[in-house]
């Protein structure tokens, strides 16, 4: 803002500062990036148009929803919260000692925090839909391969948000056990981990729910759960079951979201 004194009033009246050359490059550049990517993608209104009679008649054989096979969409269901459950449990063992020596005031030594640190992005990088479709290849169809997915890229997600809240700790209580002369391991076990135990636990929670959400669609490279039986539904076009298979994704979301937040009040 600029002050100029208006001599109606006898006071100083703030101006905007026009924007500067900078901003005018940055918000040109952001149109230009978001212009390349329709190009990339190829939007097309008119092709969205065209389709919209046809997403309709999916629509209407929709309804009502198919739940002739209930208790295969249950087994389905089950199979999901399996993948999600177990592959986010045995992500936590695994983040731990990787958060650990993640994380700066446990291991000070970037010859060994950044190497664990390329390790974590690593893992963080390659998405659990991907490591799930490796894992059908190598140990066969089935939701084993889903939960090796969903462990494998959920424990460089763990590990990389735990170290990341491990570095937030007050540094005092950490800094007096160093003085008193106990090990990284023994400030870890009693001083640090004690400390952070509740916002660590709601990390693993948010997790455990993105994954339960996530395991839904493993099914479509064979990785078992519901996604299964919905791209069997889809390439059948049997849209009423699809509707039906939607349904119990919804219900199953909502419980383990609902779920998920009451954990977290009870922890504080």
């Amino acid at each position: 803002m600029t002050p100029v004194h208006d001599p109606a009033s006898g006071r100083y009246i703030e101006l905007p500062r026009p924007w500067p050359a900078t901003a005018w490059a940055s918000v040109a550049l952001l149109l230009a990036l978001v212009a390349a990517c329709l190009w990339v993608v190829d939007a097309s209104l008119s092709r969205l148009w065209a389709g919209l009679p046809r997403l309709g008649m999916w629509l209407g054989r929709a309804w009502p929803p198919d739940f002739s096979d209930f208790p295969t969409l249950m087994l389905r269901a089950g199979e999901t919260l399996a993948i999600g459950t177990l592959g986010t449990g045995f992500a936590c063992i695994l983040a731990l000692p990787l958060a650990l020596l993640a994380a700066r005031p446990l291991t000070p030594s970037p010859l060994v925090r950044q190497p664990v640190r390329a390790f974590l992005d690593a893992l963080r990088g390659v998405d659990g839909f991907i490591f799930a479709l490796v894992f059908v290849a190598a140990v066969g169809l089935g939701p084993f391969a889903g939960m090796l997915g969903v462990l494998l890229h959920s424990a460089g997600s763990i590990a990389k948000l735990w170290s990341e809240d491990l570095e937030s700790a007050d540094p005092g209580p950490l800094e007096a056990l160093g003085q008193a002369g106990a090990g990284r391991a023994r400030v870890a076990l009693f001083a640090l981990l004690p400390d952070r135990l509740p916002s660590l636990a709601s990390i693993a929670l948010y997790v455990w729910e993105f994954n339960v959400r996530a395991s839904t669609v493993l099914g479509v490279v064979g990785a078992g759960g519901l996604g299964q039986e919905l791209k069997s539904a889809i390439d059948l076009l049997a849209f009423d079951r699809v509707f039906a298979i939607l349904l119990v994704i919804l219900a199953l979301v909502t419980a383990i979201d609902r779920l998920g937040a009451l954990i977290r009040r009870r922890l504080g």
